[in-house]
């Protein structure tokens, strides 16, 4: 009869200006339940790799979440980075701005629009055809820190495709 091993680690970290940003990563596994009686350290060993699975999970996802503030708030293009919507977050993304995005997207190994699509529901919670003009700068901001190197591609599209 299998064993079921749940492991999970929240993270929340402070941001300037009262802000926080957080992640949670939760799983759960079957194990042979004789682990527990024949094999503890071996047991033990298996609640180890889960945790730490897990705990690289979170660790990567406030990685990037912090890079991708970052990248907002010292690019000019995107403007000021706010958890609010202002008063440009309600026009519609230009057929410009989607059109570089498209061009960026073929130029990044590995992306391509079915993955930019991905990326920005991941960071925006809507398809790319629904992206503000807001957003679309911010996207077009993360993806030069990809084209650039600076914000690494996989760990960027592993919370957007996981």
């Amino acid at each position: 009869m299998p064993l079921k091993l749940n492991v999970g680690i929240s993270k929340k970290v402070g941001l300037p200006g009262y802000s926080s940003l957080g992640a949670s990563c939760h799983v759960e596994v079957e194990l042979d339940q004789s682990l527990v009686f024949d094999d503890p350290e071996g047991f033990q060993e298996r609640v180890k790799k889960a945790y730490n699975a897990c705990s690289r999970a979170v660790t990567n996802e406030l990685t990037l979440q912090r890079q991708v503030r970052t990248t907002l708030v010292d690019n000019d293009e995107a403007g000021p980075a706010t958890s609010s919507n202002d008063q440009h977050d309600g026009y519609r993304a230009s057929q410009k701005q989607m059109d570089y995005l498209t061009q960026m997207a073929g130029q990044i190994r590995g992306l391509g629009s079915r993955k930019l699509d991905h990326l920005a529901e991941h960071m925006f919670g809507k398809p790319l055809a629904d992206l503000s003009n807001l957003n679309a700068s911010s996207l077009i901001a993360v993806l030069k820190e990809i084209k650039q190197g600076k914000i690494d591609l996989a760990t960027a599209l592993n919370g957007a495709t996981a």
